[in-house]
């Protein structure tokens, strides 16, 4: 699936962005430290490319630097707002290990899976077009 990576990719400063035909957006993670306001101008983005329709999004995950509690609290506030579920594709382990720190004390806002193979989590996406 990499493959469709350098056609309308669209930039962003913590994610590349692709919305596929089918309308799942396709994120290529940044090994970026994530704050309050690079994640608002990503929210912004992203509404900027959905037209501000909630989409299934398949993030290919990279390690990066661990958010600080607000950044992590203003993350998962804005997951509902811009996804319909959310896909992570990447090595065994850093998924989870980012879902452990993300939903400590509560469960993911919306539905949450880790996959290490891409075809397997766009068609368990594919249910919340």
């Amino acid at each position: 699936m990499e493959n469709i990576r350098d056609n309308n990719l669209i930039d962003g400063e913590i994610a590349d962005y692709l919305l596929t035909d089918e309308g799942i957006l396709i994120s290529y993670s940044k090994s970026t430290l994530r704050t309050v306001e690079n994640i608002s101008a990503n929210v912004a983005l992203v509404k900027k490319i959905t037209n501000g329709k909630k989409v299934p999004l398949l993030i290919y995950l990279k390690n990066s630097p661990i958010p600080d509690q607000k950044t992590r609290k203003f993350s998962t506030e804005k997951l509902p707002e811009i996804y319909t579920a959310m896909a992570m594709v990447s090595k065994p382990g850093l998924a989870q290990f980012i879902m452990k720190i993300l939903f400590k004390f509560q469960n993911p806002p919306i539905p949450m899976q880790s996959f290490t193979d891409d075809k397997k989590a766009m068609e368990w996406l594919r249910r919340f077009l």
